[in-house]
C-alpha cells in the first residue's frame, strides 16, 4: 500500500510538472513596464473636450493605462483663479474627463510644473516675490522656500482633490536660471547647484508624499547635478526623457540607474526642432523604434510618450519696463491631430515588446489606413523624411552645405510626391500631411525671399519684384488658413486656430509692410 501511494504521488508530481512546464512554455513573458502612458501638453493647444475623449478612447483601446495631463493654464484652480487662461476647462469638465478616463481604466496624473516653466503663474505680480528674475518669469526662486511651499501646497492639494491617481508629476526640468539671482548665487557658492536644486525638489516631493501621492520628476537636472539626488524620498520616480540622443546626454546615466529610485522612460512624437514649418518625422520614428526597447532593457517600470505643442520658451510683451501685457510661445508645432501615424507607431512598439522597423510599420500603416501599396508607402515615407532642416539667418542648418533654394526644391518635391498619392481611404487624415508639406513650401518660399532681400546686392529698384512675390504668398496664406481651420475645427477652439494662423504668417506681413513703404 505504501509503495502504491509513493508511485501515485510520483505520477501526480510528474503530471503537474509536465502541465506546469507546458504552461510556462506557452505563457507570455511578464512585461516589466507597468505604466504605459501618454503625455498631453495643454500649454498652447487646448483640445476640445470631445476631441480629448476621442483621443483617450483610442489610447485605452490600445493598452494605455496612464495619461499625464500637463494642464498648465487650462486647469481651474479653486484658490488661485489668476492661473487659469481663457481656454480653461470648468471644474465640472475636469471631473467629468477624469471619471471618463477612470471608466476606461486610465489613471490621470496631473503635471504641475513647480520650478522652471512656470511663466503662466509668475506673469502675475501677485507671485512676483517667487520669481528668480523679474524679467524672465520662467522659474521660481528656490531661496524662497516658505513662499514656494505655501503656493505649491495649495496647487497640489487642489489637484489631489480631483485626480485619484497615486502620482503627481512636479516637473523640475530645464531650470535654466538655477543659481541666477543674488540669493541663489550666494547659496550656490556655499552648497553647490546640486544641493540648491534638490533642496527645492525635496520640499515639493515632501508635500506630495504628505498628500498620500508619489512624486514624479523629470530626470535631466538630476542627471546634470546628481550629488544630492538621495535627499529625495524613496517614493520619488524619475522620468528619463530621451528624444534621440545618447544616454549620457544630460549627465552620467549610470548614477541615475544606481540611485535606487524607480525610473520611467519617455520618448517624443513632437519636440525640437519641430515648429510651424517643420516636423522631423525620421527623428521621431527612430526615437520610438530605439528608445522603447532600450527602456525595457534598462528595467524601467513605465514608458510615457510625450507630445510637445511648444518648447515652453516664451517671448514677453511689455507695456512698460515693468508691466507685462502677454506671453507668446516662441515655437508652435502642428496640432496633435496630424500625428496619428506616430501615435500608432508608439502603441504598436509598446505592445509588441520588441523593436519594429520604420519601413515595415509604415508599409502596414499605409496599407491599412490609406489603401496604399508598398511602393506608394515608400514614396510616402520619403516625402515625410525629406530634408528636415531649419533655416537661420538665411543659412540652412544641415550637415552638408545646401542653399535655401535647394531646400525649397526638396520640400516642393516632397509636396508633389504626397499630392500624387491617392488614398482610397483615410483621406481626411491624409490631408494633414499634405497641409504640413504645403505650409513648409510656403515658409521656405518666404525664407528664400528673406535671404535675397538681406543680401548686400539687394537694391531699391528690386522692391516691386519682391512685393509681387510677397503678395502671392499673402494670397496663398488665406487658402492655408482655411484648410488649417477646416482640418482642426473639431480639435482646437476657434480663437486658438485664429492665433495659429496669424502667428504663422506674421513675418511675411512685417516684411511686406516695410518694403511697401519704399515704393
Amino acid at each position: 500500500m505504501k509503495a502504491y501511494l509513493q508511485r501515485s504521488l510520483i505520477l501526480t508530481l510528474l503530471i503537474v510538472g509536465v502541465s506546469f512546464s507546458a504552461s510556462a512554455i506557452n505563457a507570455k513573458p511578464v512585461d516589466s513596464v507597468q505604466i504605459k502612458g501618454f503625455h498631453l501638453d495643454m500649454r498652447i493647444q487646448v483640445m476640445k473636450l470631445p476631441a480629448l475623449k476621442k483621443f483617450v478612447l483610442n489610447l485605452s483601446n490600445n493598452g494605455i493605462n496612464t495619461l499625464v495631463m500637463e494642464w498648465e493654464g487650462s486647469y481651474p484652480f479653486a484658490k488661485e483663479p489668476l492661473i487659469a487662461n481663457r481656454y480653461a476647462y470648468s471644474r465640472a469638465e475636469v471631473r467629468d474627463f477624469i471619471a471618463y478616463c477612470n471608466s476606461l481604466h486610465i489613471r490621470v496624473i496631473p503635471l504641475q510644473q513647480s520650478f522652471g516653466h512656470v511663466e503662466y503663474i509668475l506673469r502675475d505680480y501677485k507671485y512676483a516675490a517667487l520669481r528668480e528674475d523679474q524679467k524672465d518669469f520662467s522659474q521660481v526662486c528656490p531661496s524662497e522656500p516658505e513662499l514656494n511651499k505655501k503656493l505649491f501646497t495649495t496647487l497640489y492639494t487642489d489637484l489631489a482633490s480631483t485626480h485619484n491617481s497615486p502620482y503627481i508629476h512636479i516637473g523640475g526640468d530645464e531650470t535654466y536660471l538655477l543659481g541666477h539671482c543674488e540669493k541663489c548665487k550666494k547659496r550656490a557658492a556655499e552648497i553647490g547647484l546640486s544641493r540648491l536644486y534638490f533642496d527645492h525638489i525635496k520640499m515639493l516631493c515632501d508635500i506630495v508624499v504628505g498628500l498620500g501621492k508619489r512624486p514624479v520628476v523629470w530626470a535631466d537636472i538630476a542627471l546634470k547635478y546628481p550629488d544630492y539626488i538621495n535627499l529625495l524620498p524613496k517614493e520619488t520616480i524619475f522620468v528619463d526623457w530621451n528624444y534621440g540622443w545618447e544616454v549620457n546626454h544630460f549627465g552620467d546615466h549610470a548614477k541615475l540607474l544606481k540611485s535606487g529610485y524607480e525610473i520611467w522612460g519617455s520618448p517624443a512624437i513632437r519636440s525640437y526642432p519641430d515648429n510651424y514649418f517643420l516636423t522631423d518625422w525620421q527623428k521621431h520614428f527612430n526615437n520610438i523604434r530605439d528608445f522603447i526597447p532600450l527602456s525595457r532593457k534598462l528595467g524601467y517600470k513605465g514608458i510615457v510618450m510625450t507630445s510637445w505643442s511648444t518648447s515652453g520658451v516664451y517671448s514677453s510683451l511689455f507695456e512698460s519696463e515693468d508691466e507685462l501685457i502677454d506671453l507668446y510661445a516662441i515655437r508652435h508645432v502642428y496640432p496633435l491631430s496630424g500625428f496619428n501615424i506616430l501615435v500608432s507607431y508608439y502603441l504598436s512598439t509598446l505592445n509588441a515588446g520588441q523593436k519594429l522597423t520604420n519601413d515595415q510599420f509604415i508599409i502596414n500603416y499605409c496599407s491599412s489606413h490609406y489603401g496604399l501599396n508598398q511602393q506608394q508607402a515608400m514614396q510616402f515615407k520619403n516625402a515625410l523624411f525629406a530634408a528636415p532642416y531649419n533655416v537661420v539667418h538665411g543659412k540652412v542648418m544641415s550637415p552638408k552645405e545646401i542653399t535655401v533654394s535647394q531646400l525649397l526644391d526638396s520640400a516642393t518635391n516632397a509636396l508633389n510626391m504626397l499630392r500624387s498619392l491617392q488614398p482610397v481611404k483615410g483621406a481626411q487624415e491624409f490631408k494633414h500631411y499634405v497641409l504640413m508639406a504645403r505650409i513648409r513650401v510656403y515658409y521656405l518660399t518666404y525664407m528664400k525671399i528673406e535671404a535675397e532681400v538681406n543680401s548686400p546686392d539687394f537694391a531699391v529698384d528690386q522692391v516691386p519684384v519682391y512685393l509681387t512675390k510677397l503678395n502671392k504668398l499673402l494670397a496663398d496664406e488665406q487658402r492655408l488658413n482655411a484648410e488649417f481651420t477646416a482640418l482642426n475645427k473639431d480639435f482646437l477652439y476657434k480663437p486658438a486656430l485664429d492665433e495659429e494662423n496669424q502667428l504663422r504668417s506674421q513675418k511675411i506681413h512685417v516684411m511686406y509692410d516695410r518694403l511697401a513703404k519704399i515704393r
